[in-house]
């Protein structure tokens, strides 16, 4: 037997040894009989299939023979695979390769969850596939905008995150004007509190800055404001003016020898001012005024006129107590109407009647000798009886001009027996018979005397 007969012989042999597992003789020799085998077939393994891959063979009998005994295949995976088992196979003297291989899916990890986000694939998780982030409303992307699962398994870049960025929203009331309450200088002002929404939190942190609604408000402008904070701190923030103003009335002057006691602020709407007169005066009119919403007084001025003496008394001390602590008491006294002295003080005091009322001074006039002896004030005239009292309290004589000045407690404050100017006259009262407040009254109405 030829070398060439015996290397086939044996390469039959076992080949038929793998097939059956057998190395009986008469095996072979049947096999032998039924078939022809030809030892020079290009087909001596079967063509290696690697799906979602590639087998690049190699044959040291040339590219001819790909599968032929000692043909080398590499393995490879397409992209997006990864390659299990041999990367290298060879053909087998018994008709196998000598390994197996195949072509598993890459898969990246699953992404996880942003919060106050999602995201969208392409192609799931597997290589190639992009993954794009979208965050909810009120949220804006801080990082990559998109992951690509690359070919290793790995996904590119990093996790992004939503952050919230966009501030909260609030509205306020709108700016409001308000009448000060009658009688007051403030107005009590309520409202709904501002509500504040967010496209990320629920529950918001708002804050008054300010003063408390249901509460009195002062005269001008009031700012309210309201801030609001969501959870991550963004602010957000509105403010409306509370303007309270006080209708008022124009200023209401005091009486000519009186004097005005108002509540409140004068002359704010509700207001209300009680006349009062001075001593020796009575009040004529309305008692009280009321400032109304249309800024006007209600009803007529009152005035202050000097009070009403009653001369058909009996007794000088009767008429004098109607005086006492509201009125002074110039008494001029003269033996008849014809006196020089009593002509020239007549003339200057007549000319001074607006002087004497500033200062609280009614003139008394004593003329004549008993039995024909009168006394009177403007109009009204007394009794005998009565002028010889009053001559005998003073101790005025009735032979001789004089002039007595008797203080609001009835005191004889004075005495002149010649003729006085009224300017001589007005310094004396002015210099030591008026008080703090009659003065700064007298500074206040001097002018009405001009």
């Amino acid at each position: 037997m030829s070398l060439r007969s015996l290397l086939v012989f044996l390469s039959w042999f076992f080949y038929l040894t793998a097939v059956s597992g057998s190395t009986d003789s008469s095996e072979v020799a049947e096999e032998d009989y039924t078939t022809h085998v030809d030892y020079d077939s290009l087909y001596w393994c079967h063509s290696p299939r690697l799906t979602n891959g590639e087998a690049t063979c190699h044959s040291p009998r040339g590219r001819a023979y790909r599968t032929t005994q000692g043909t080398r295949c590499n393995m490879r995976c397409d992209r997006g695979y990864r390659l299990s088992g041999s990367s290298s196979i060879q053909c087998m003297a018994d008709r196998r390769w000598s390994g197996t291989s195949m072509c598993r899916k890459i898969r990246c990890p699953v992404l996880p969850l942003i919060p106050h986000g999602r995201y969208t694939c392409t192609q799931g998780f597997v290589v190639d596939s992009r993954c794009d982030f979208t965050c909810s409303p009120g949220h804006r992307i801080e990082g990559e905008h998109s992951r690509t699962c690359q070919h290793g398994g790995a996904w590119s870049g990093a996790q992004p995150i939503c952050s919230d960025t966009e501030p909260p929203k609030i509205k306020c009331p709108r700016s409001r004007i308000k009448f000060a309450d009658p009688g007051k200088l403030t107005a009590r002002v309520s409202w709904d509190a501002p509500l504040a929404t967010d496209t990320a939190d629920k529950v918001l942190d708002v804050i008054l800055v300010g003063q408390q609604p249901d509460s009195d408000f002062s005269e001008g402008a009031n700012v309210i404001r309201y801030k609001v904070f969501d959870q991550a701190r963004n602010r957000a923030a509105c403010k409306f003016i509370i303007r309270v103003e006080v209708r008022r009335c124009p200023a209401l002057p005091p009486p000519l020898h009186g004097s005005l006691a108002c509540s409140s602020d004068l002359t704010n709407h509700g207001a209300t001012c009680e006349y009062h007169c001075d001593g020796g005066y009575e009040r004529g009119g309305v008692s009280s005024r009321r400032c109304q919403f249309d800024r006007s007084w209600s009803d007529e001025a009152a005035q202050c006129v000097a009070m009403a003496i009653k001369s058909d008394v009996k007794t000088a001390s009767a008429l004098l107590a109607q005086l006492f602590q509201k009125r002074r008491l110039l008494i001029v006294s003269a033996p008849d109407i014809t006196d020089a002295d009593y002509e020239m003080q007549n003339f200057m005091i007549q000319k001074s009647q607006c002087g004497l009322e500033l200062r609280h001074v009614t003139l008394m006039q004593l003329l004549g000798s008993p039995p024909n002896h009168t006394g009177h004030i403007q109009e009204d005239y007394f009794t005998e009886q009565v002028v010889h009292q009053l001559r005998q309290t003073f101790r005025i004589s009735t032979s001789y001009f004089s002039m007595v000045l008797v203080d609001k407690q009835g005191l004889d404050r004075e005495r002149f027996i010649i003729p006085m100017s009224s300017e001589e006259l007005f310094s004396y009262i002015d210099s030591f018979e008026l008080d703090e407040e009659e003065r700064e009254k007298l500074e206040l109405h001097k002018h009405l005397c001009d």
